[in-house]
């Protein structure tokens, strides 16, 4: 009876991260093309890594919220009674980790670089300055890259999730736009394999269906109370 949790910028936004894509279709007032692709840090490295340095310094000023420390809770008391659960993340910031999960991270992480010459990959929130690149520690290739995965890039981890899908009786999409795929196919996959699906958002996502059960509002105020409503009906409260 596996439970899966996919999350999104929703989750993050209730702690005071800014969510990428803005109405206007602007990444944090930047052009995707420009910002985040393999493209893009070929031919402007120094904007890239300007850019998501900035990013990676805002980590350290937000804390994770009731939701992130919900979500926690679910995992301990499933554990307790040896039922798999298995998180899933859109979100590149550590929030979820700094609450006490460890999450799947299917686009990466914020926190870590990666070099690209040798593989090398670590956490370094301490080399934060936007003009200036980092060395990797291994080999000494000139600049690590943000190991976060850009659009044209493969997502992280595919296999694993898909092994989670293929055995959960209840999926929970939280802070979701439903707008990036494969993530985004998640919610239909479970729901064909006959698992319970439950759709947390401020608003309606594009890839929510009538069998969904929708749950509006903000994730830091709803998702305690459906973390605590489906430990009751599972017995576990």
């Amino acid at each position: 009876m596996d439970i899966v949790v996919l999350t999104g910028a929703g989750v993050s936004a209730d702690s005071g991260v800014a969510t990428f894509r803005g109405e206007d279709g602007l990444w944090e007032g930047q052009r995707m093309e420009d910002v985040a692709t393999p493209d893009a840090w070929r031919r402007d490295p120094a904007q890239v890594w300007r850019f998501y340095q900035v990013r990676r310094a805002a980590l350290l000023s937000v804390e994770p919220n009731a939701a992130h420390a919900a979500l926690v809770h679910l995992e301990a008391r499933l554990g307790r009674a040896g039922i798999p659960f298995h998180l899933v993340t859109q979100n590149v910031d550590d929030l979820h980790e700094r609450a006490g999960s460890a999450p799947i991270h299917m686009h990466g992480e914020l926190a870590q670089l990666l070099c690209e010459s040798c593989g090398w990959r670590g956490r370094d929130l301490e080399s934060v300055d936007s003009d200036a690149f980092v060395p990797c520690p291994e080999c000494g290739w000139e600049r690590l890259r943000p190991d976060v995965v850009w659009f044209g890039e493969m997502p992280y981890h595919l296999e694993r999730i898909d092994r989670a899908l293929q055995s959960c009786k209840q999926f929970l999409a939280i802070g979701t736009s439903g707008h990036v795929y494969p993530a985004a196919g998640y919610l239909d996959i479970a729901r064909s394999l006959g698992a319970v699906t439950i759709v947390q958002s401020l608003d309606e996502p594009m890839n929510v269906h009538p069998t969904d059960r929708f749950v509006p509002g903000r994730a830091a105020e709803v998702v305690p109370e459906l973390v605590q409503e489906l430990l009751d009906a599972l017995g576990l409260s």
